[in-house]
């Protein structure tokens, strides 16, 4: 069977060669109608999701998470941050008005912070104690606010001043220090006044400090945007649209204010963007160095252009399967034309070399071609089975990311091996006739045969040692599971989404649990609050709180202290610059006349000095200071009053978009978990994803999502690891049919992936799912290249490195490897990993396939035993 394989590769090579027009065009014919389906029916489909199969459990669970909250999926999320709380809910405001408007890029927009309910009942949510402690601040500020009830301008906090002027000429200097935070922030609003900058004062922070928390003044805006599924970046209009809106934010214009973007939507869309990010340059670079590569492997235009035709039509040829077998191409298998080409173009260097190698004057092209096909057909065939084994070997797994690509590759290296028997040949024959023999041996390659066969036995011992180092690596090495740090760090989606990591509101490694009712929340959140690893739960029951009549009783007490400040008798037009003026100087002497009794570094002998150079100032510097001093006052009364008015709240009475986030249309209840800083690395998360499922084993969530696609792409490696071991064992025993010969393949293929996983370790290279593609491709590259060399040692050849194969798999080598570099090079994180280990593993098979597999091989049949010596000179066969 092996034989008449053999002699049909032969006969292919001999038939186009005979026939090269009618070979060239129904190449032609089927490049075309490949290239008319790729452009019809092939998409790219960026969603890191869609990278795993969706018959596995854990993607079923996600699956039906997402369909009862839907709201959290195709995401745009807007961070709008500015140097006052107040600022950034106005400008959050405004954002959410202007894209709402905007039904032709946005389906809906949300602010998840800014609510009527959060304005009138976010009191009533707070702990008991954290309440207390509110209202105490308010209490405070409320000694200040009462002359502005009734006089909201710079003139109005002015009188509240001469107010704590009062009270140190009676002694109470030491009682001021609990205003010290708001009385520094009054006097650098002061400051940047007269400085020509306007610093609207943040009545918040001075009121109530705990609510500003870590997030300062920072507003979220979540929007669904319309996605355009035709286009290559679906959201990106409506991004674009988004920015547009954000140019013209008052606050934006003035400098004052900022917003960023996040979301799974712009986080796809820049992962596609990275993934073409100089992909033009980068492909003409590694084009052009791969031709270089090709002119001093070959030497000869006649045949370089044939075999670089010939990989553009295989190319096409495996596009269009794609396109008719697959339909789409994912994150990892979008990488398969550049290892179509890298490893495709060995093919035709090693035919194109030995071609060369057999020309002369007085034998025919046809008669070359036929004895090339004779003497390379075999081993090509062989070779490319035994890397499409590799590739194929992931489709069956759940790593559909993987398996699509090696569904592509591998029936693409299939496609390689027929396109180099037949338009390689067809091309040759109408191209390369007039070439004539060249020595085309490695130069020093004999002086290199000669130095490992006298040196066999210490460089096999040393590959020992290296190999022993390799599994230690390969066990070892870490995993990176968090898709995120395989896309751009320095991407706007990426680094906003950075920046909210530390935050457990905005934290998106979460995890999600859900319940019958409010009750088995409550008792659920006790439970996971007191894992360590949990930062925060927060769950629907917590917007129904417990303990209500007490926390009413107090914000009840609160708002009777309060009602002077709430509920003024009378409110005095707004003053005139010259009142300003006079209201500056005259609380600028009163604080003069009593800062021998203030502290050192008081502030309020600052805002006394500052009073005193603004009373002397422009109308200009006056105006800004009482607009920057009383901006935010109305809209502070308003919301203090608000607050104040709490009423009970029972679950009939949550507004609906609280509902539908916290709540299930049958009364189920989402307990929602954040872990802390540990899990930004894996084995945090890890612990963090089991410490939840110890307490609720039905958690799902990105966390859970991230943690068993990781263990899913390890199942598919371990799985393809042995499909693609026993299927290429099996394939070489059935061509070579000699268990020796196979397992010096499987040998030295098992020391090409022992030092990739030591060179791997010493960079300090984690493994991903993007890079994990190194493992099909270190299999194919490994087996092609050591089957050259045993199979001729299996005809007597005793000269490896000084042979034209030598020559061949070199330059082959090189110019897969410069294709593997334009991966390397690549702006994409995730790419740019596969191509570094994909170098990696190419440079491990080199060592391993010159040097370590040479050594073995002289080892097995000594210089001077049964074939040629080392120097080539021919010796007879053991029969």
């Amino acid at each position: 069977m092996t034989r008449l394989v053999r002699q049909c590769l032969v006969w292919l090579v001999d038939s186009s060669g005979r026939h090269p027009f009618i070979v060239l065009l129904l190449a032609a014919l089927l490049a075309t109608v490949s290239l008319m389906g790729a452009s019809s029916r092939l998409s790219i489909d960026t969603d890191s999701d869609h990278l795993f199969s969706d018959r596995l459990p854990w993607r079923q669970q996600s699956a039906e998470f997402a369909r009862q909250f839907p709201q959290f999926s195709d995401t745009l999320i807007a961070v709008v941050r500015a140097p006052t709380a107040e600022e950034a809910r106005e400008n959050a405001l405004a954002l959410a008005s202007g894209l709402a408007a905007d039904e032709a890029h946005f389906r809906s927009v949300s602010t998840p912070g800014i609510s009527s309910f959060f304005d009138r009942q976010g009191l009533l949510l707070l702990p008991s104690k954290d309440l207390f402690d509110v209202i105490d601040s308010m209490l405070q500020a409320g000694q200040l606010l009462e002359p502005l009830a009734a006089d909201p301008s710079a003139r109005g906090l002015l009188k509240g001043m001469d107010m704590m002027v009062e009270g140190v000429r009676y002694g109470m200097a030491d009682y001021l220090t609990a205003y010290d935070g708001a009385l520094n922030n009054i006097a650098k609003t002061l400051d940047d006044a007269l400085a020509g900058h306007n610093s609207p004062l943040s009545w918040q922070a001075l009121m109530t400090p705990e609510l500003i928390g870590r997030s300062g003044g920072m507003e979220l805006v979540l929007i669904h945007p319309v996605l355009d599924r035709d286009a290559l970046e679906p959201g990106h209009a409506a991004t674009q649209a988004m920015l547009d809106l954000v140019a013209d934010l008052p606050g934006v214009k003035a400098g004052r204010v900022k917003v960023n973007y996040t979301g799974s939507v712009p986080l796809s869309d820049e992962e596609f963007s990275s993934l073409t990010d100089h992909a033009v340059p980068i492909a003409v670079g590694s084009t052009l160095l791969m031709i270089i590569l090709l002119v001093l492997a070959l030497r000869s235009w006649r045949l370089i252009v044939p075999v670089v035709i010939t990989l553009i039509v295989g190319l096409l040829f495996t596009l269009g399967f794609a396109a008719y077998a697959v339909g789409r191409l994912n994150l990892v298998s979008v990488a398969f034309g550049v290892l179509f080409v890298g490893l495709a173009v060995d093919f035709g260097i090693q035919f194109a070399v030995r071609l060369h190698a057999l020309q002369s004057r007085d034998r025919g092209i046809s008669d070359t071609l036929h004895h090339t096909g004779s003497q390379v057909g075999g081993q090509i065939g062989l070779a490319a089975l035994a890397t499409a084994c590799g590739f194929l070997a992931f489709a069956p797994t759940h790593f559909s990311g993987m398996a699509e690509l090696g569904i592509i590759a591998g029936i693409g290296m299939l496609v390689a091996l027929l396109c180099t028997l037949t338009i390689l040949p067809a091309l040759l024959r109408l191209m390369a006739g007039g070439a004539q023999h060249a020595d085309v041996a490695l130069p020093g390659g004999a002086a290199a045969d000669t130095w490992l066969a006298r040196r066999r036995v210490p460089v096999l011992v040393a590959f020992a040692l290296l190999g022993v180092a390799g599994l230690w690596s390969a066990m070892t090495i870490p995993f990176d599971a968090n898709p995120l740090h395989t896309k751009r760090a320095d991407s706007e989606a990426m680094q906003t989404l950075n920046s909210l990591m530390g935050d457990p509101n905005t934290n998106p490694f979460n995890l999600n649990v859900m319940v019958p009712d409010v009750d088995a929340a409550r008792k659920l959140s006790d439970r996971l609050g007191t894992l360590p690893e949990v930062a925060q739960v927060v769950s629907g029951a917590d917007f129904v709180p417990g303990g209500q009549d007490d926390k009413l009783d107090q914000i009840r007490q609160a708002m009777d202290l309060m009602y002077s400040v709430l509920s003024p008798h009378q409110v005095k037009n707004a003053p005139t610059v010259a009142e300003l003026r006079a209201a500056a100087r005259e609380t600028s002497v009163a604080i003069a006349s009593v800062s021998g009794e203030l502290p050192p570094n008081a502030p309020l002998t600052h805002i006394g000095q500052s009073l005193g150079r603004l009373a002397e100032a422009p109308d200009s510097a006056v105006l800004m200071a009482n607009d920057a001093l009383s901006r935010f006052l109305p809209e502070t009364f308003k919301r203090l009053k608000d607050s104040l008015s709490a009423e009970r709240i029972t679950p009939k009475n949550l507004p609906d978009e609280l509902r539908q986030d916290w709540f299930t249309p049958d009364g189920q209840v989402r307990v929602q978990l954040t872990p802390g800083d540990e899990a930004q690395h894996t084995a945090g998360l890890r612990s963090f994803v089991q410490a939840a499922q110890s307490v609720a084993p039905e958690a799902v969530g990105s966390a859970f999502d991230t943690i068993k696609s990781a263990d899913t792409i390890l199942q598919a490696f371990q799985q393809a690891a042995m499909y693609a071991t026993l299927a290429i064992a099996l394939v070489l025993m059935l061509v070579l049919r000699q268990f020796r010969d196979a397992a010096l393949v499987m040998v030295a293929l098992l020391m090409s992936a022992l030092l990739t996983a030591l060179l791997a370790r010493l960079l300090g290279m984690t493994i991903n799912f993007a890079n994990i593609i190194a493992l099909p491709l270190l299999l194919g590259v490994g087996v092609s290249f050591n089957v050259y060399f045993v199979m001729n040692w299996r005809s007597g050849m005793r000269q490896f490195l000084g042979s034209p194969t030598a020559r061949a798999i070199l330059f082959s080598a090189l110019t897969t490897g410069t294709a593997f570099g334009s991966l390397a090079i690549a702006r994409h994180p995730g790419t740019a990993s596969m191509g570094t280990l994909l170098l990696l593993s190419l440079f491990a098979v080199l060592l391993s396939t010159f040097v370590f597999l040479p050594a073995l091989l002289y080892m097995l049949s000594p210089p001077g035993h049964d074939g040629k010596d080392v120097q080539g000179t021919a010796r007879p066969a053991a029969k």
